[in-house]
């Protein structure tokens, strides 16, 4: 079973970038729509599917929700597979993208529109 929700969890290139862009900072669920120009509910998902395999923690801050990749994961694949991401990403460039992204947005800015 841990198998299965591990590479569930990979599957996705959406569930990738997630991944590069936390390896950058910690974002909220506003920050990860804005960036992947998806619904809430899709990234919230997204993140759902990630932290039940083990690669992220959540931690509500008033009305965000703030998802970080796990310090400690039970898995020790988790680590492993995050120090290589750059390798399993179809496009370098995509690296490059992503982090850029996660720098980018801004929860205040996002959600005072």
């Amino acid at each position: 079973m841990e198998n299965i929700r591990f590479f569930k969890a990979l599957c996705d290139p959406n569930r990738l970038r997630i991944l590069k862009m936390l390896q950058t900072r910690v974002l909220c669920v506003c920050e990860l729509t804005e960036a992947l120009g998806l619904a809430a509910s899709t990234v919230s998902n997204h993140c759902k599917v990630l932290k039940e395999a083990g690669f992220l923690i959540e931690k509500k801050d008033g009305k965000w929700v703030n998802y970080g990749l796990n310090p400690a994961p039970a898995d020790e694949r988790i680590p492993r597979f995050l120090n290589e991401l750059d390798f399993w990403l179809a496009d370098k460039g995509d690296s490059i993208k992503w982090q850029e992204t996660a720098c980018r947005v801004d929860r205040n800015v996002i959600c005072c529109r």
